[in-house]
């Protein structure tokens, strides 16, 4: 088996990414850095979406796992102690039969931000928020080709399932399961009045609708990916929809999401 590993800069990550790298060496995996069909993210939830976003271009083709050394690790299925465990899995070696991970998929955000300056498209694991550089921002917000709001506010947020129990979950969105295609948009602090009017409550869109964003006056916005920043003062629109790609997990054991939901917030 091919293998990659990110870990997340800290003491503890690196020494356990080295251990990692030394019982897979003595196990037959093969390290590689190209074409790994598993990376092992070592961290917290940033390395593991710092590890979707290295391998972007290659999410057909392989799957994640994630170690926890952070602080929340709703991504996480092992803990650092597991390590050795971990590799004997991915092995097959031991008391442990040589068998697959069971290959556990999630939805994914697309998105495609049209500038004019240009147009790019892009991939959120988490979400994708908008906001206002020097104060409020005003855009409009079809669904489905059709005009739906003028918002007036801090920002929009919209997420993926797996993404609705981050930021979407702290503006009072509701925790999807991953099984169902969709995405959320939640309000970032909306102004309400006779001129700017909007639901004030999260939306749920299923994978064949998508939502458009388009900025109405002059404003300079701060576009956030993830984990990635893009400061932009000449948005026309983003369209957002429901990806037809996919983030694939190898579970060697099983994690069903609401277990992992209870164990990040309420254990």
């Amino acid at each position: 088996m091919r293998y990659y590993v990110l870990d997340r800069g800290d003491p503890l990550s690196i020494n356990l990414a080295e251990k990692f790298h030394k019982l897979a060496a003595e196990r037959d995996l093969q390290l590689d850095a190209k074409s790994p069909e598993i990376v092992i993210s070592i961290g917290g939830d940033g390395t593991m979406l710092h590890a979707f976003h290295t391998f972007i271009d290659q999410i057909p083709n392989l799957a994640f796992v994630g170690v926890h050394t952070g602080h929340l690790g709703f991504y996480a299925d092992w803990q650092a102690e597991e390590l050795s465990t971990l590799v004997d899995y991915m092995a097959g070696i031991g008391d442990i039969k040589p068998h697959k991970p069971r290959i556990v998929q999630y939805p994914l955000l697309e998105l495609e931000i049209h500038k004019k300056s240009g147009t790019t498209s892009h991939i959120a694991l988490n979400e994708f928020t908008l906001k206002g550089v020097d104060g409020t921002v005003v855009i409009q917000i079809d669904i489905n080709d059709v005009t739906f709001e003028m918002f007036r506010g801090d920002g929009i947020c919209i997420s993926t399932p797996s993404g609705s129990t981050a930021y979407n979950k702290s503006l009072g969105g509701a925790m999807v399961h991953p099984s169902i295609e969709a995405l959320q948009i939640a309000e970032i602090a909306s102004i309400n009045n006779r001129v700017f009017r909007t639901m004030g409550s999260p939306l749920l869109l299923p994978k064949h609708h998508h939502c458009d964003i388009f900025s109405r006056k002059e404003q300079r916005l701060l576009l956030t990916i993830d984990h990635n920043n893009i400061p932009v003062d000449d948005l026309i629109s983003v369209r957002c929809q429901v990806s037809d790609k996919k983030i694939s997990f190898a579970r060697y054991r099983p994690f069903p999401f609401w277990n992992r939901v209870r164990e990040a917030f309420l254990v």
